[in-house]
This record gives C-alpha cells, sequence and structure tokens, in this order.
C-alpha cells in the first residue's frame, strides 16, 4: 500500500527590523504617491465632468499630484491617522521583538523622516502624541507562511464624514441605500470631494465599520469589479444616485462627486442590519507589501 507523505510549509522566520523597515517605506511612499488606479479614475471623471469649475479642479488635483510624486512631497498637508490590516500567515515565526511594537516603530520613523504631519492627540487634552502613534492596527491570521502589509493613511476630514447605523431588518436594501445616500448628501464638501464611498454591510456594529474600510482598498475601475451580482448592482444605482447629488469637485457643484463606490458584506444576526459608511477623500492613499 502506497501511503502518500503530506508536505508540511517550513516556518519563515521574520525579523521585526524587516517589518518597521517596511511600514516606514509604506507610509511614506502612500503619502507622496498616489496609486495608478486613482490616477484613471481622476482622468476618467475629468473627461465626463461637465462643470467648467469641476473640471479645473480635477485638473488641479492631478497636477497637485503630479508634483507630489516629482518632488517627494506629501499629497495632502493632513498625512493622515495611521491605519494597517496586517495578514500574519499561520507558519510565520516572528522574532526579534513584538509584531505590535515593530508597526508603530515604523510608522513613528515614518512621519518623522518623512516629513509628514503629526495629527494623533488624545481625545479629551488633545496634546498630540507627537509622532503619530499609536497607530490602528487590524491584524488577521491566515494561511501561508507571509506578513502582508496594508498602510493606510487617512485623513480627518474624510473619517469625521463616516457612520454607522444599525437599522431593522425590515429596512432591507432599500433602507442601506437610503442611509448611504443621505451621508454623502449632508458630507458636502466636508470631505474634499471626488469621494470614494466605502459601504460595510453585516456582522456586527464594528464589524460593519471594518468591511466599510476594508471596502476602500478596492482598485477603482472603470467596469464594476463586485464579484457578487446583488452588490454590484447596488454599487452602480448608489454612485449613480450619489453623483446626481450636485455636490461636485471640491463641493463646488458637477457631475463627480464620486469616484467609486464599493460593497463589502456578510452575515449578521437575525434581529439586525448594522451598515457602516467610511467615506475617503479624493487622496485615497494605500500602498500594500509581503514579506
Amino acid at each position: 500500500m502506497v501511503t502518500e507523505k503530506k508536505t508540511k510549509k517550513p516556518i519563515r522566520r521574520i525579523n521585526c527590523k524587516r517589518i518597521t523597515s517596511a511600514v516606514k517605506k509604506l507610509f511614506i511612499e502612500a503619502n507622496t504617491v498616489l496609486e495608478t488606479d486613482v490616477i484613471a479614475a481622476l482622468k476618467q471623471s475629468c473627461e465626463r465632468e461637465e462643470s467648467i469649475t469641476g473640471k479645473q479642479v480635477l485638473e488641479k488635483i492631478l497636477e497637485n499630484a503630479d508634483i507630489a510624486c516629482k518632488n517627494k512631497m506629501p499629497i495632502c498637508q493632513d498625512t493622515g491617522l495611521a491605519i494597517l490590516f496586517v495578514e500574519v500567515g499561520q507558519d510565520v515565526h516572528i522574532v526579534g521583538g513584538d509584531l505590535r511594537a515593530a508597526i508603530e516603530e515604523g510608522v513613528r520613523q515614518a512621519y518623522a523622516e518623512g516629513y509628514l504631519r503629526k495629527s494623533v492627540c488624545d481625545p479629551l487634552s488633545r496634546e498630540n502624541t507627537g509622532d503619530n502613534t499609536p497607530a490602528i492596527i487590524h491584524i488577521d491570521i491566515v494561511a501561508g507562511n507571509q506578513i502582508k502589509i496594508i498602510a493606510m493613511p487617512k485623513g480627518g476630514g474624510s473619517e469625521n464624514m463616516s457612520a454607522a447605523q444599525m437599522l431593522t431588518p425590515a429596512a432591507g436594501a432599500e433602507g442601506i441605500k437610503k442611509f448611504v445616500v443621505e451621508k454623502v448628501a449632508q458630507s458636502g464638501a466636508n470631505p474634499c470631494p471626488p469621494v470614494i464611498v466605502g459601504v460595510g454591510i453585516g456582522g456586527s456594529l464594528e464589524q460593519a465599520c471594518i468591511l466599510a474600510k476594508k471596502a476602500l482598498l478596492r482598485p477603482l475601475v472603470s467596469e464594476n469589479n463586485n464579484t457578487n451580482e446583488r452588490l454590484a448592482q447596488m454599487e452602480k444605482e448608489l454612485f449613480a444616485r450619489i453623483n446626481e447629488l450636485g455636490i461636485g469637485p471640491a463641493g463646488l457643484g458637477g457631475r463627480v462627486t464620486a469616484l467609486a463606490v464599493n460593497i463589502e458584506m456578510m452575515p449578521c444576526h437575525i434581529a439586525s442590519l448594522p451598515v457602516a459608511v467610511n467615506i475617503q477623500c479624493h487622496v485615497a492613499r494605500h500602498k500594500e507589501i509581503k514579506i
């Protein structure tokens, strides 16, 4: 009788110094270089914008991004709260220190050496922590022997316009769409449109918020890229309704209020319908690396 040998993945040792170095590089790059999909979405929006003022705003946004990239300068003066999504392979052994401490040190070095504005403060005294830490770190254990790190500097103006609500199950899809459109309409010019609208549906209160933020990480493409047909249709409808609001680039009126609407969903309790909206400004910054 021939027995099949089971191959076991080797444990990979990753030193904390590599993690710190990667995090520092990611936050500096994210704050100075916009991803190509964001640039492409802005250019497409400039072509379809009918308002002369709106078109001029979009042209200036693109010019600003180009200057920032060429001169290695921050795209925006608000260089963001440091948010990270970290996937740690179960076959990874981290050596030389503590994972969270290594990430925090990377953020600290990035905001000092990259000359990035430090925006983190005590909620009550408003005293600045001085190094843009602590960071918001979401860690998931996944299969494999790699670490994937996504750095997402998030500006305060757009984050302030985000919200979550526990709808009744009877609200259904129409209730969700109504909530999303109302939140964008209430935001007006505050989140620096054109915006990306991340929507999280289901789970629990906090999970819906995480889903909404993760939705902002999806690539911006002209063709809808949601594999769930129900959600793809909802994204298409919300995208049209939001752009009919007339808020426009920089809130000065126009056809282009949103670059995209991205929805993520998971099952929830039978008595609940959690929904979260996370709004991202046109400076949609995120960079990732696999170690």
